[in-house]
């Protein structure tokens, strides 16, 4: 995801060929597999740190490289978003999850080329209930926004899908950072926001390829930066979840290419 004073406005969009998806989906495999490990791995004691090491050793051993090291000068390949935190936590060896926490896990790829990206909230243990609405209702808004990938729909489309689910449910969508195209570049045109915005945005075209994640909150839309110019936390400090897919655009629907559905 990226600010949308960061957002590639300039940038073209690029169509993918078969050949460029089905090594796209290599990339988002290793993701799939470095979330489904977060899955199994998140306990309340575990550090922030830990999970990145695990994450990075995995995608080492599938000879892949972390998308976020080093990107604009980001310290983990990880980003680990705990509760009010909605993106970008940097993980730490001093931050232990606990009981109750949810935490976002957001991971990249970059293999033979070409970018993966996907994300996920995890429950650490038992949480409460409002919590667990959260965590459904952002999934939910993700599946209902890939349902609308199809060729000759808007990005009007999917962002309306979002906003319209979480919004029914009483939650509400963060707008200061929205999805994006992606490819031979992480972030790439066009920009995704998760609500609906004034104007005309771009129809779907066989090739595209695109990072939809809605971040939802549980109050304010909202957020602010800490000072480590990293972490994004809601503004009044209420919990906050993120999932996210890389979805391929085809003449037969959707085909989502960081699906975890064969490795969970």
């Amino acid at each position: 995801m990226f600010s949308r004073a960061q957002a590639p406005a300039g940038k073209s969009i690029t169509l993918k060929s078969r050949d460029e998806i089905e090594i796209m989906a290599e990339a988002n495999r290793i993701v799939a597999e470095v979330l489904v490990m977060m899955q199994k791995s998140v306990e309340p004691g575990i550090s922030t740190w830990e999970l990145d090491q695990m994450a990075e050793e995995l995608c080492s051993k599938r000879q892949a490289v972390p998308a976020f090291k080093g990107y604009r000068g980001f310290p983990g390949s990880l980003c680990v978003s705990i509760n009010e935190e909605v993106v970008h936590g940097i993980p730490s060896r001093k931050r232990k999850l606990k009981k109750g926490d949810i935490i976002s896990v957001d991971f990249g790829t970059f293999y033979k080329g070409y970018y993966g990206d996907s994300a996920v909230t995890i429950p650490v243990g038992r949480i409460d209930a409002l919590k667990s609405k959260l965590l459904q209702v952002t999934e939910e808004s993700l599946s209902k926004a890939i349902e609308k990938v199809q060729v000759g729909n808007r990005i009007a489309d999917i962002s309306a899908a979002v906003q319209d689910w979480v919004e029914r449910h009483g939650f509400s969508v963060v707008r200061q950072f929205v999805g994006h195209g992606i490819g031979s570049e992480l972030h790439e045109g066009p920009e995704i926001p998760n609500f609906l915005q004034n104007g005309a945005t771009p129809r779907l075209l066989e090739g595209m390829v695109l990072a939809i994640e809605p971040m939802v909150n549980i109050g304010t839309h909202q957020v602010k930066v800490l000072r480590d110019g990293w972490t994004v936390i809601t503004a009044d400090h209420k919990a906050s979840a993120h999932f996210e897919h890389s979805i391929a655009v085809t003449a037969d629907g959707p085909l989502v290419l960081s699906s975890r559905e064969e490795l969970s």
